[in-house]
């Protein structure tokens, strides 16, 4: 593979903050409410509350309202439905309207007498306190024609589909590569298993929320919980007629997403129309209840996967079929296929989905989309598959191993997976494993050891950043990012810092809002290598204007120097062949009596380190090399378990992840975000689960009471590492993101260490104690 030469962090070991385990900037903010998150702006003039009336049922009709009760309450603003709510520009109500909103769901609530779900928005009341506002929803009365629901695709009633027939551009088709009907046939190892999972919501520490204040008829500003200001600003002033300039989207702080806030869904836009009812400011902020049927969810679906090996354990075809449950409207289905196809060294492939419509929300991305529940799938079979041929588990994928992308042929960007497995198999000590089942024991625990792998694609997007940088020495940097909690704030500042030759107390970063330069959603692992990447280019924009300054500056020792003979070390402007030759940025600065110098960078996936700009090195050749190689991130995962024999209880009790995601900005944010990965696969895992009762329609455990996730009892110490990875195409940065891949593949780790524990293979999501002491021993 060829080469580009090393990016300007590799060649100036001085511009030491990126990668290095620097505490959050906004971490003091944080811990003392200083920071402000979407449902804290109450300091408006006039601001008042606003709170959803939501549906029982989840088919029916709206006949009638009595609001007569309620609008006798004190403090009662308006009670807005489908009859008095101001009206929309444009709706996502139609395929034309979906597409030009950027719509998640292809219907928005309040706009007719028809119930789709249960838990949609059937009313909006407003009060000048939020007790006042829930008080009066609750004397809400609703007249509702009832109908039964569907509430699955597992209802007999249910109506498959293929999605390759109703086209919305976000559902996978049907893809085959090579024979694989004919190759599973002629295999002379087969296996074939079905893998089942359980709704999954999202569940962010802070709920959905959005303050509106329209500050004239025709300039709003909203304060949004949101992982994407364009994205929303987008959708907002398309429904609302309006130029883009005249809505301002504001997210400085976000409480987590996982990808339920990255759209824009009806609650925000419901809180806009009542702020112009009202004439008022309005905060709406989600109940925790509301939060399982107002933002999306990982849906219900179920996966066969046709495995056809030879003897060796060489993989000869892959046959894939899934089946989920969409929305009314929408054929939203995750991608799950995607990993399978390109894991592993397979000649041939073959995936279909088929879709079945219901009563339901429209699900959306989660956590790694697709990737997740796909690697469940092709990690669990690939575990059976070791077990069947009597081959390590570790070892079945080393003979399996992809040295290029199966599913175009092109080569790997970076591809360090065997290294990750190596590191990973000694941390954990995989070599004393006991190859078989159920003969490791803790006293009267089983004792299980199981191991999966990870990727993640790197998905182009692209964005911009400004850099001023002052002659006293410090630096403002902007962008319209978001920080989801991860660290944004923070290994921004590091890039910066080394951009500039400052230290990171010298720079202060802004972002989270539209009228800062555009950035793309914080989703898809995109926000790290774009942002980071659009600042280190408007920072080699600086240094190109104070290079071409110096050059024409008599006073300046860099008099008639050419551009390409200077380079940047330190601060400091200096002649390559002479390194003594040259002067500070900020006597430079100072002498032409230059107060700050600005730079805008574009930084984006698919473009290697675009240098010629000093005190970057001489230009790579990979300008835009997206076409020439497939561009993932790689890991692996693995689990030690103990199981209870009697009760069926699982516990995690060792984890060791080690991941090569090119360039890790920082060693401390990015430990966190692998742990944090991995904390929501093993939740997956063992326990999260949202039931849907298949007669109503409705969710019965719509609350953190009910709806498991891990505390800290549930989870070891963790051990995490990076394989260093230098990645010369990716983008200016080298860097990949890791916010989604550290999930993929946590449940079949689990499962597969649950297996070689007990001998008992469960493959339906949750793996809860029941299902455990139902499930038969496999004999292999």
């Amino acid at each position: 593979m060829d080469t580009a030469e090393p990016s300007f962090f590799e060649t100036n070991p001085k511009a030491g903050s990126v990668g290095q385990p620097l505490s959050r900037v906004d971490g003091r903010d944080k811990v003392t409410g200083k920071a402000r998150y979407s449902a804290e702006y109450n300091s408006l003039p006039g601001l008042v509350h606003a709170v959803l009336k939501t549906s029982d049922v989840a088919k029916g009709r709206i006949t009638g309202f009595d609001t007569s009760a309620a609008l006798k309450q004190p403090g009662v603003l308006a009670i807005l439905t489908h009859q008095n709510l101001p009206k929309l520009a444009k709706t996502p109500n139609d395929p034309e309207g979906k597409k030009a909103i950027g719509a998640p769901m292809g219907f928005l609530p309040l706009t007719s007498d028809q119930i789709h779900y249960a838990g949609q928005p059937v009313a909006v009341v407003v009060a000048d306190t939020l007790e006042r506002a829930q008080y009066a929803a609750a004397l809400v009365r609703v007249q509702v024609t009832a109908e039964k629901p569907l509430a699955s695709y597992e209802d007999p009633q249910a109506k498959l589909f293929d999605p390759e027939k109703v086209q919305d551009g976000k559902t996978p088709g049907h893809t085959v590569r090579g024979n694989p009907q004919a190759a599973f046939a002629a295999a002379p190892v087969q296996l074939t298993h079905k893998y089942d999972h359980a709704i999954n919501h999202h569940n962010p520490m802070e709920p959905g929320s959005t303050t509106a204040h329209w500050e004239a008829a025709d300039r709003l500003t909203v304060y949004e919980s949101t992982q994407g200001v364009t994205r929303t600003q987008k959708a907002l002033s398309t429904m609302l007629g309006l130029a883009a300039e005249q809505v301002r989207v504001v997210t400085k702080y976000i409480g987590g997403g996982f990808g339920c806030k990255g759209s824009t869904w009806p609650h925000t836009i419901l809180t806009v129309q009542a702020a112009k009812a009202v004439g008022r400011p309005v905060k709406l902020a989600l109940t925790r209840q509301q939060q399982f049927t107002s933002m999306g969810h990982r849906e219900d679906q179920t996966q066969t996967l046709k495995v056809g090996a030879s003897k060796d354990g060489k993989l000869l075809a892959l046959i894939h079929e899934k089946t989920s449950t969409t929305s009314l409207w929408d054929n939203y289905a995750e991608p799950n296929s995607r990993i399978i196809n390109l894991l592993y060294a397979c000649p041939a492939f073959e995936s279909s989905y088929q879709l079945a419509r219901a009563n339901v929300m429209t699900s959306t991305f989660t956590r790694a989309p697709g990737e997740a529940p796909g690697s469940f799938a092709i990690e669990c079979s690939m575990d059976d598959l070791a077990y069947q041929l009597g081959i390590d588990p570790l070892e079945i994928r080393l003979r399996n191993h992809a040295d290029k992308d199966p599913t175009n042929g092109k080569p790997w960007s970076s591809k360090s997976l065997k290294q990750c497995y190596a590191r990973g198999a000694e941390l954990f000590g995989w070599s004393k494993r006991n190859p078989k089942n159920g003969q490791t024991r803790d006293g009267r625990l089983l004792v299980g050891w199981g191991m999966a792998t990870a990727s993640y694609p790197v998905h182009n997007n692209q964005g911009t950043a400004r850099v001023r940088l002052y002659a006293d020495g410090h630096a403002l940097v902007q962008t319209g990012a978001t920080d989801l909690g991860t660290g944004t704030y923070t290994v921004m500042t590091q890039v910066a810092a080394d951009s500039l030759w400052l230290t990171p107390d010298k720079v202060r970063f802004e972002l989270g809002d539209t009228k800062l330069p555009t950035a793309p959603n914080s989703g898809g692992s995109v926000a790290a290598g774009t942002v980071s990447s659009s600042i280190y280019m408007a920072a080699q924009e600086v240094w190109q204007k104070l290079i071409k300054l110096a050059v024409k500056d008599p006073k300046s020792p860099l008099y008639r120097a050419q551009v390409a003979e200077v380079m940047v070390d330190n601060g400091r402007l200096m002649l390559k062949a002479n390194k003594s030759k040259g002067e500070d940025f900020a006597a430079l600065m100072k002498r032409n009596e230059m107060a700050d110098v600005e730079g805008n960078g574009n930084g984006k996936y698919g473009a290697g380190y675009e240098s010629g700009l000093a005190p970057g090195p001489a230009s790579s050749g990979h300008q835009d090399d997206q076409a020439g190689h497939s561009m993932h991130s790689f890991g692996a995962h693995f689990c030690e378990v103990k199981v209870d024999p009697e009760l069926g209880t699982v516990r995690v009790t060792r984890w060791v992840s080690v991941h090569a995601a090119g360039r890790i900005l920082n060693a401390k944010t990015a430990r966190s975000q692998i742990i944090g990965g991995s904390i929501f696969g093993i939740g997956a895992a063992l326990m999260e689960a949202t039931s849907r009762d298949p007669n109503y329609a409705r969710y019965t455990n719509a609350s953190l009471a009910d709806y498991h996730i891990p505390v800290n009892a549930d989870i070891p110490a963790m051990t995490v590492e990076f394989i260093d990875e230098h990645d010369p195409y990716i983008n200016a940065m080298g860097v990949k993101g890791i916010g989604e891949i550290s999930m993929v593949g946590v449940s079949a780790a689990v499962a597969n260490a649950v297996f070689h524990a007990t001998g008992k293979r469960v493959r339906s999501l949750p793996i809860t104690p029941d299902k455990i002491l139902a499930a038969k021993e496999v004999q292999v």
